[in-house]
């Protein structure tokens, strides 16, 4: 997809338009796995039953992974659609909705430390965060790899902070690749 083409898509699913900003990648932070068990009692308090489970995800997730100070989390719940059985009861511990698009919601605190990501269950999306998180966990090699790509996207200057996303998805297919064969008891290289 062209440049012009994605960010007419991004236009139309962000709340509150495209965001330019630095990129800062810092190392491995032991605070975060408290903070996001917080951030998940918080969530499961708000949501109840309609919290089908609540996980940490993303690089913060990865003991020893450097990343962007950003905590992300994933809620899953039965019906992505009924905006009403979730929407509301994050917004009222602080969250606010940043990206609507088919099958995904994205919500964030207002000092953009924490990312929320909705799905509903068993989505590829899910499966393809928790598989990347537990794959990173026992790879030591695509963790370097991930950790190093990331570094060097930073030092670039991105027009919208999902263009600096998009640069990582060659690698992020790679290691998927490596972390679902092995999930399936595959060969990883």
């Amino acid at each position: 997809m062209g440049q012009a083409a994605r960010d007419t898509e991004l236009d139309a699913i962000l709340i509150g338009g495209r965001e330019q900003r630095a990129i800062l990648i810092v190392d491995y932070d032991d605070t975060w796995p408290s903070k996001a068990a917080s951030m998940a009692q918080k969530i499961q308090d708000s949501l109840g039953p309609a919290a089908l489970s609540v996980e940490h995800i993303g690089s913060t997730s990865v003991s020893g992974l450097a990343a962007k100070p950003v905590i992300d989390m994933l809620v899953v719940v039965a019906d992505i659609d009924d905006e009403e059985a979730y929407l509301v009861p994050l917004e009222s511990i602080g969250l606010r909705l940043r990206v609507r698009e088919y099958g995904h919601r994205m919500l964030r605190t207002a000092g953009l430390d924490f990312h929320v990501h909705v799905l509903s269950p068993e989505t590829a999306e899910q499966v393809d965060y928790l598989d990347l998180r537990d794959w990173l966990r026992v790879s030591a090699a695509d963790r370097a790899l991930y950790e190093s790509t990331k570094r060097t996207l930073a030092a670039n200057t991105w027009r919208d902070m999902n263009h600096y996303a998009d640069a990582k998805s060659a690698v992020i297919q790679q290691i998927l690749t490596h972390a679902r064969n092995w999930r399936a008891g595959q060969p990883t290289s």
